[in-house]
């Protein structure tokens, strides 16, 4: 039997860049080659593609020269179905046309980004044009899960519990700073937290608990994006993460996690680079696996988690964050994340699903829902090509 031919996604233009050259690395080095071929794809953050086996080297990437390593700059054929990775290159001498090298073919594509460029929806578009099986969520899940003002609103529209916020832009901080910070103050008691709406990895995040400590963050945090969301903070929260894995209905819940924090809130030091190598990633961070919370708590904040799985119509691997309220026990839904760092092989590990295992349900999501789209019917035939005219009249009178 052949074996499938994975193309592993991970780099681009975006702030988490080397985390997702983390995230990538330990999942290629999980992968089963008994089972399948594998090809890095790295994505540069000029949006460059490259392949080739040098790029399994953590190394390679602090100072990064494709013409040293010996890569292959390479592009995707957007014909339906072909998978193909093409290298041109200039012929030398008389003949000195492009020529073009297929260098592999990809039957299954596993984008492990992070942040804009990839997690977004932007790459996954791209995959469905290409219609080609992909073990992410889908375009609509990613963009809303990216974007932390737009993903607000739907759980809200879905009566999801969230905490009040705060949407800022900053032509109008540049233009009136004043007036949003009274506005943002009218509307929320500190603390509060501020986000840029479209990073992760908690970069550009920042608490504050007075006016000026505001003002410093809306700076920092626009110098990041244009669209800011200010979020009602709360007194030292207790945090659970929860995964979910499946499709199309399918699911099932990893593990519940506590991260360890003592500042209230994960920023990005703690997430990657406190206390261990960060090379490991995510799963390097402090936390407490199956945390005391309460059978109740862990039910419903479970049933939130494959409730926003299925709402966003989710694929493959994905991790939903939560905050308990100390004072209240409310539950508030964070955020998800539908490339999870590290891709939350850790919560899994913990139920008996190793990371290779985990890496083959993924792939076997991807390719369901490439067969269910296939399904599909993309074409429509009428006889309107026939009774149009071109800046006329139709044959009834109408116009084009």
């Amino acid at each position: 039997m052949d074996k499938l031919h994975l193309g592993v996604l991970y780099g681009s233009r975006s702030c988490e860049h080397e985390v997702s050259i983390i995230s990538a690395l330990q999942l290629i080095k999980a992968i089963d080659r008994s089972k399948y071929e594998v090809t890095p794809i790295y994505i540069t953050q000029q949006g460059e593609w490259y392949v080739g086996d040098a790029l399994t080297d953590m190394k390679l990437y602090t100072d990064f020269d494709p013409y040293k390593a010996g890569l292959k700059r390479v592009s995707l054929d957007l014909t339906a179905g072909s998978g193909a990775l093409i290298h041109y290159e200039q012929g030398k001498g008389l003949l000195r046309g492009i020529r073009e090298e297929i260098v592999a073919r990809i039957d299954c594509f596993i984008p492990v980004f992070h942040g804009l460029h990839g997690e977004d929806g932007s790459v996954q578009g791209l995959l469905e044009l290409a219609n080609i099986p992909y073990t992410s969520t889908g375009i609509v899940g990613s963009a809303v899960g990216m974007d932390k003002i737009i993903m607000k609103r739907f759980f809200r529209g879905m009566g999801y519990p969230v905490l009040d916020g705060v949407d800022c832009l900053r032509k109008r901080w540049q233009e009136a700073p004043d007036t949003m910070i009274s506005e943002i103050e009218a509307a929320l008691p500190y603390p509060v937290f501020v986000k840029p709406a479209c990073l992760g990895s908690s970069i550009g995040v920042s608490r504050a608990d007075d006016q000026k400590a505001l003002r410093d963050a809306l700076e920092l945090a626009f110098s990041y994006d244009r669209r800011v969301l200010v979020e009602q903070g709360l007194d030292k929260p207790v945090e659970i993460n929860c995964s979910v894995l499946g499709y199309d209905g399918d699911t099932e819940t990893s593990v519940l996690e506590m991260p360890l924090t003592d500042v209230g809130t994960l920023d990005f030091d703690t997430k990657y680079l406190h206390g261990s190598s960060s090379a490991k990633g995510m799963a390097s961070m402090g936390r407490v696996l199956e945390p005391e919370i309460g059978e109740d708590v862990s039910s419903e904040i479970r049933s939130l988690a494959v409730s926003i799985f299925n709402a966003l119509d989710c694929k493959g691997v994905v991790r939903i964050d939560f905050m308990i309220d100390r004072a209240t026990g409310h539950i508030y839904i964070t955020e998800i994340n539908t490339i999870p760092g590290s891709m939350a092989y850790y919560l899994w590990a913990k139920k008996g699903v190793s990371y290779s295992a985990l890496i083959d349900r993924m792939v076997g999501c991807a390719m369901k829902a490439q067969r269910e789209k296939d399904e599909n019917r993309f074409a429509f035939r009428s006889n309107i090509l026939t009774n149009v005219q071109l800046g006329g009249k139709t044959p009834k009178g109408g116009k084009l």
